[in-house]
């Protein structure tokens, strides 16, 4: 269970037990919101782990003196007990006012064992003893964890709130008894190894809640882009749930490696109901103009608004025949030679985002150098109708491949992004998608 972590942090599946919303000072410009299918998705990815932790998973030995008619006083003992496996046929997740509660129900379990028995008679002067194994079908088991989740100074903190489980009925087989050995043992012993299956289980899912709470605790405020550029992490305000999703605000802008805090002068809008429209997807990344903003800023006071472009997903389009269009003359002196962009912005970009597009004012110099015979030639300073070009025909189709293949979520290792749908809104861009999980490695990933 420990391995879901940063899937719970990032969502928020868990979270604070009070009905109203606590506001901090502190603005958010990135929420994460997961619906009901999303819920239903992680609660079998959870169901799942859990039972890997589970099974095989070894119980108490049990011992006991028990007064057989005719016989008299027989020790029995029960050892070697081990849970082999578990079957989940139904579970739900619903959020609610004191919590999220998980449960499993009408499940199945196996179990098997070793048995034993001695005794004496007056009519026999030695011990008598024999020895065996034995199989338990365990029937009806349901299993309910209720937890919730504070915001502590910008980090969630896990609370179990109520766990448990229970044994409806069981079936124990043992191989080669006498019958009254059958009917003495399962007297004996079937409400023990019931107790000792309901306390096991409860108590490893209690404890893998602690594991998730403990590594909550390490999970960074400030996640390190590169050398130079960090994302504010900080969890910001109280979890929001409602009857079937659950909520996340965290602060979400770019700040310098040295800088404390992000650019005073960004704010967040009003922000409108989120919609994914009529898409059933898992979940919903809001991400305000801001962080676009704040990350165009801290790049260019960092002096990295410089790029030399040599290689795109289209190559093509770094060659004079595809430009041929756009900047005739450059292609009747140098025809179908290889090209590359020198570009180098003057002031940050400003990204604007409205229902219809997100658009962006850039200023910047971009000279095109055409390779010829080996030599680097700049030929030409771009204007601002041709980077329009640029943009459309190399960045947004280079964009378009990523999320097409799907792309990591930030701060998990081992879930993408999958059939992403962009939508804008007044000043926000809400990427609505499914979630496939491939493989948790347990470190914390820091691009976009």
């Amino acid at each position: 269970m420990a391995t879901l972590l940063p899937l719970l942090v990032f969502l928020s599946i868990i979270f604070n037990p009070a009905t109203a919303r606590l506001q901090s000072k502190e603005e958010s410009f990135i929420s994460a919101g997961i619906s009901e299918k999303g819920l239903n998705f992680v609660k079998d990815l959870l169901i799942e782990k859990a039972v890997k932790t589970l099974t095989p998973l070894r119980l108490p030995d049990i011992e006991k003196n028990v007064k057989i008619p005719v016989v008299g006083g027989v020790h029995m003992a029960a050892s070697n007990i081990t849970l082999l496996s578990i079957d989940v046929s139904s579970s739900t997740a619903q959020p609610g006012e004191s919590g999220i509660a998980i449960v499993a129900s009408g499940a199945t379990a196996n179990l098997s064992m070793d048995w034993r028995y001695s005794y004496r008679t007056w009519l026999v002067p030695v011990e008598i003893s024999d020895e065996g194994g034995a199989f338990v079908q365990v029937e009806g088991l349901e299993v309910g964890l209720t937890v919730s989740m504070d915001n502590q100074n910008g980090i969630l903190e896990l609370t179990v709130m109520e766990c448990g489980c229970y044994v409806k009925d069981m079936v124990i087989s043992l191989d080669g008894v006498a019958s009254w050995f059958y009917q003495g043992f399962v007297n004996a012993f079937e409400d023990q190894i019931r107790s000792a299956v309901e306390s096991a289980i409860t108590k490893n899912i209690i404890k893998g809640a602690l594991k998730l709470d403990s590594l909550l605790q390490t999970l960074p405020k400030e996640i390190h882009v590169d050398d130079d550029v960090a994302l504010n992490a900080t969890v910001i305000n109280d979890p929001l749930f409602g009857n079937s999703s659950v909520e996340l605000d965290i602060n979400g802008l770019f700040v310098s490696y040295e800088k404390v805090s992000a650019p005073s002068y960004l704010h967040k809008y009003s922000q409108s109901s989120i919609s994914c429209g009529e898409a059933l997807k898992m979940l919903w990344i809001s991400l305000d103009e801001a962080v676009f903003n704040s990350a165009s800023m801290v790049y260019f006071q960092a002096g990295l608004m410089h790029w030399i472009v040599d290689k795109v997903p289209d190559q093509s389009l770094l060659n004079t025949a595809s430009w041929k269009f756009i900047i005739p003359q450059l292609y009747r002196k140098y025809p179908n030679d290889d090209m590359l962009l020198n570009i180098s912005l003057t002031s940050p970009p400003v990204i604007r985002i409205t229902p219809q597009n997100i658009g962006s004012i850039i200023f910047s110099d971009m000279i095109v150098h055409v390779l010829d015979a080996g030599e680097s030639i700049p030929v030409a300073c771009i204007s601002l109708g041709v980077m329009r070009v640029f943009l459309n025909t190399v960045f947004v189709p280079y964009v378009n491949m990523h999320l097409k293949q799907g792309f990591p979520l930030p701060i998990i290792h081992g879930f993408t992004l999958q059939n992403a749908s962009i939508f804008t809104s007044s000043s926000n861009m809400v990427v609505c998608s499914d979630v496939a999980y491939t493989n948790f490695s347990g470190a914390v990933h820091s691009s976009f």
